[in-house]
């Protein structure tokens, strides 16, 4: 971000948008960095959901505003009253460099903090400089339906799938492009990275995006693991294995396992291996309480499909549990009438099928509406091969 290429055209004034994960390859922070290359240039520094520290909690758990008691910046949250930066914020700058880590999921918000972002930068004239970062799942597997835009939200707002296959910044350029979110818009593109790979192949250090998210096998498995948010079930929160492990107190693990299993040799669902245990939060859904259930194990990270996995898994839990299994009550992430199940997918047809037990073809075919439509404005915008 400091080279002398991309610097010299930085002229102006410099807003950041960043986290505790907005770190170069030796740890060092991009605020440091930027204070130390640019000085009194850099004006104001924003945060995502979950805080500049990443510290907060999930869901509508809103982040102050407050001057950095160490670099004396002042610090916009925007997930606060806001979740896009007002003319007021934004006053005074000429240039809003973007410095997150994505996890290459629809429902992850970052993405959408990037996009209202750069509408507010648009109206202001200001230029948007996205500091890509890898995608940690990887750019090549895309999985998971299309998100219907009746089902928009702060958890997607866009007709992408599940598993999108995109970087931070090829996503700011599918947006501009397809979905008229237009700004001046620069990215400063990564060195060296390849489509195929997942973090652990980059050789930069993982620093946890978000309090639930601590390593990349966390990533690998939250497009699917992160629908149980919206059920009665554990999704491990509370746990040190969160989004790994998933349970609920009635939930009998040892026994369900051969039953859960043969569903998946039925499905051809490979790369994984559910392992039963108990457990027992300290916060969230059943704080305190102890849990049957699983953590799901990534033996292979190209066979395995998470978001199929996980309809799966809802499915068949919704009938062994049969009333235990609820879908959890809005709101959710600023969403008030809609089930938050049916904003995590995007559409109300998954819960359906999940309800009446419908055939893994029929998820398929559901996965594949609008998919083509999608790979060929994803294919437009690809910066990395």
């Amino acid at each position: 971000m400091t080279d002398n290429k991309w610097s010299q055209k930085l002229t102006g004034s410099i807003g950041y948008l960043c986290n505790s994960a907005s770190v170069s390859s030796d740890f060092t922070h991009g605020i440091q960095l930027l204070q130390k290359h640019f000085g009194s240039r850099l004006k104001k520094i924003f945060s995502p959901q979950h805080g500049l520290f990443a510290e907060v909690q999930d869901n509508m758990k809103e982040s102050d505003h407050f001057v950095h008691p160490y670099f004396k910046l002042p610090v916009y949250s925007l997930y606060s009253e806001t979740r896009s930066p007002t003319p007021q914020m934004l006053e005074g700058i000429d240039h809003l460099l973007i410095d997150l880590q994505d996890v290459g999921t629809r429902v992850y918000t970052y993405i959408y903090t990037v996009a209202l972002s750069m509408k507010a930068c648009a109206k202001e004239n200001i230029e948007v400089v996205i500091l890509d970062r890898p995608n940690p799942i990887g750019g090549e597997q895309m999985e998971g339906n299309i998100l219907d835009p009746e089902y928009a939200s702060f958890v997607g707002m866009f007709p992408i799938p599940m598993r999108h296959g995109l970087t931070i910044g090829e996503f700011a350029r599918l947006v501009k492009k397809h979905f008229k979110v237009d700004c001046k818009l620069t990215i400063i593109p990564l060195k060296d990275w390849k489509r195929s790979m997942y973090f652990d192949a980059t050789g930069l250090p993982w620093v946890l995006p978000s309090p639930n998210l601590p390593s990349l096998e966390t990533a690998i498995i939250y497009p699917g693991s992160v629908l149980f948010e919206a059920t009665s079930i554990s999704e491990g929160r509370g746990t040190v294995k969160s989004l790994e492990t998933f349970g609920h107190p009635k939930m009998e693990p040892f026994e369900w396992n051969n039953h859960l299993n043969k569903k998946f040799d039925e499905y051809d669902l490979q790369g994984f291996i559910l392992r039963p245990l108990y457990f027992k939060p300290t916060f969230n859904k059943f704080g305190g309480i102890a849990c049957g259930g699983y953590q799901i194990h990534v033996t292979d990270r190209e066979e395995f499909k998470p978001w199929k996995v996980v309809q799966v898994l809802q499915q068949e839990l919704f009938q062994l549990m049969k009333e235990e299994f609820t879908w959890t009550d809005p709101p959710y992430e600023y969403e008030y009438e809609k089930l938050p199940i049916d904003i995590l997918n995007g559409t109300e047809k998954l819960r359906k099928w999940v309800e009446r037990s419908g055939g893994f073809e029929e998820l398929l075919g559901l996965e594949s509406e609008g998919f083509d439509d999608y790979v060929n404005k994803r294919d437009s915008i690809l910066l990395y091969s």
